[in-house]
């Protein structure tokens, strides 16, 4: 038996299988977890549904736009539905920015691309959380995913790295009021990945140029490592970890220079 046998978790973030989100749910599914999985709009549909249903053909898969309350709702309806009213895991590995906030300084970021990246990368894990709460009747781990322009300037990153601030700031507050319930919340602060996401920021190849050469492991984490560490994360081996920010970056956060 795998260490998820028996659990139950809901994926948001897929988009293709080079996804961290895919990567972690492979590794959850491979522990034994039953899964759901969401998509952002038709554009992604096919491709999550694809992948999804690799691990069944009963396997719940749902449109989701998180910047919306009733989907919010609709797809917490419908996974308690799916698993019996209980609900063990959930992923939250959504970020957005305008391209245009991606490119250039930060000082450039319009009051909407502000918005936007807040409501979608941040605001969301509350949203979701606070919908997911309820169905983890028997305590719950909700891993969220961050990086390392949380706390130190990225060029180029600009705004998302002040969301993923927001994001990693939520995640301590929300450990905080969900602990009596035994729901746990951290975070997973991954290197560099060559994502759809990812490839939408100006000079992505140089940073994983940068970060192979100065990384104390010479060299890019790799998706199926993040995909054990989420495990880990929703394992009872992590039982007595919440609200914290695991950097699983090949030791790069560790240099000075």
């Amino acid at each position: 038996m795998g260490i998820l046998s028996g659990k139950t978790g809901v994926v948001f973030g897929v988009a293709n299988k080079r996804s961290i989100a895919w990567a972690i749910a492979q590794a959850w599914k491979e522990a034994g977890a039953n899964l759901a999985f969401t998509y952002q709009g038709e554009r992604l549909k096919d491709n999550v549904s694809q992948l999804a249903e690799t691990f069944g053909d009963d396997t719940l898969i749902t449109e989701c736009d998180v910047t919306q309350d009733d989907h919010i709702d609709r797809v917490f309806n419908e996974v308690g539905d799916k698993f019996g009213g209980k609900l063990d895991l959930m992923l939250h590995a959504v970020a957005f920015a305008p391209k245009e906030a991606l490119e250039g300084t930060f000082v450039a970021t319009t009051r909407e691309a502000f918005r936007v990246a807040h409501d979608v990368s941040a605001y969301s894990l509350v949203a979701l959380t606070r919908a997911a709460a309820p169905l983890m009747t028997e305590g719950g781990s909700i891993v969220a995913m961050s990086y390392y322009g949380a706390e130190k300037v990225i060029p180029h990153y600009n705004v998302m790295g002040v969301a993923k601030a927001a994001l990693e700031a939520s995640t301590r507050y929300l450990a905080s009021d969900l602990g009596e319930q035994k729901i746990r919340v951290n975070c997973i602060s991954a290197g560099p990945v060559n994502t759809l996401a990812a490839r939408g920021i100006a000079g992505f190849s140089s940073m994983l140029k940068h970060y192979e050469a100065h990384a104390p492991l010479k060299r890019n984490v790799l998706p199926e490592e993040l995909g054990a560490t989420g495990t880990f994360l929703a394992s009872d081996g992590a039982a007595a970890i919440t609200g914290q920010v695991l950097y699983v970056d090949c030791g790069y956060q560790v240099m000075g220079m």
